[in-house]
């Protein structure tokens, strides 16, 4: 049996911008393939009154017109936010959150290779402390990248007291980039915040935070945006590491999280492989998005 191509946004799209003119199948089909694509029905709804306008100001009824356009409205919205790292410290020291199942631990290995990749020096801090197999799993992912890792020193130890030590072996070693695993979840969210906030206070008792970059996975969509709203409200979210990405068939998430929770993309993961973490460049993704 032949296999079945995944949907994605861009072969939704193909059949309506190949047809001759622009009409009312055109519109209802493009509102259909943006919420197919989890833009959501907020940012779908303004992103196709924008091209009505568009459309109506130019006079034309081209869909190659419509498909630039909505490549051009899907790439300037993108654009308003800032999706550079802000890594120019040294060492300069991230905080990576998110809860548990996102792929928090494979990201934090598939950014330890992106930035040996670059040329960057790179310490892991195994600072979520509460799961052993978390620790065992990172310190595969960091060799696999190149990256050196401080563990924790005994089970149970405090999750700050980690984050301070590697911090402190950073220093000492002159790593440059330093890339802390953080908890997941505990009881309660309070629990969970409060022991975030005391990772930052030890942390920034050597050096500022860098980055706190929350790991979000793209195929639970809105519902995964609601499950990390505490750590957006708490733990002072710099950017967002969206998973998962795989084809465009979620592609829109990227463009509805950012405008939800007004906190830019700055990496995003488009496969299994430690390589397939990147940097997120508007420019670029609109256009594989819509092709």
């Amino acid at each position: 049996m032949a296999e079945r191509t995944p949907w994605s946004l861009s072969g939704a799209l193909r059949g309506m911008f190949a047809r001759k003119t622009i009409d009312d199948d055109t519109w209802e089909e493009l509102e259909d393939a943006l919420i197919g694509a989890d833009f959501g029905p907020d940012t779908t709804e303004a992103i196709v009154e924008h091209l009505r306008e568009q459309v109506a100001k130019y006079r034309t009824t081209d869909p190659a017109d419509l498909k630039r356009m909505l490549r051009e409205t899907v790439e300037e919205r993108l654009a308003q936010y800032d999706t550079t790292l802000t890594l120019s410290n040294r060492p300069a020291v991230v905080l990576v959150v998110g809860v548990n199942g996102v792929g928090k631990t494979t990201t934090i290995g598939k950014f330890a290779r992106f930035l040996v990749g670059h040329g960057r020096s790179v310490l892991v801090g195994a600072a979520d402390t509460f799961r052993a197999a978390a620790v065992e799993q990172l310190a595969t992912w960091s060799e696999r990248a190149g990256a050196q890792i401080v563990r924790p020193q005994h089970e149970g130890q405090d999750p700050a007291s980690v984050a301070y030590q590697t911090v402190e072996r950073a220093r000492a070693t002159g790593a440059e980039i330093v890339l802390i695993d953080t908890a997941g979840r505990l009881q309660t969210k309070a629990g969970l915040m409060d022991e975030l906030s005391k990772v930052r206070r030890v942390v920034e008792k050597l050096e500022p935070i860098a980055e706190v970059l929350l790991v979000l996975d793209a195929t639970t969509g809105q519902n995964g945006v609601s499950q990390a709203q505490a750590f957006i409200e708490h733990a002072g979210v710099t950017g967002l590491v969206i998973t998962k990405l795989d084809g465009s068939a979620k592609g829109g998430f990227v463009l509805a999280v950012q405008e939800k929770t007004g906190i830019p993309i700055k990496l995003i993961g488009q496969g299994e492989g430690i390589g397939d973490l990147t940097g997120f460049t508007p420019h670029v993704y609109a256009q594989k998005l819509v092709g």
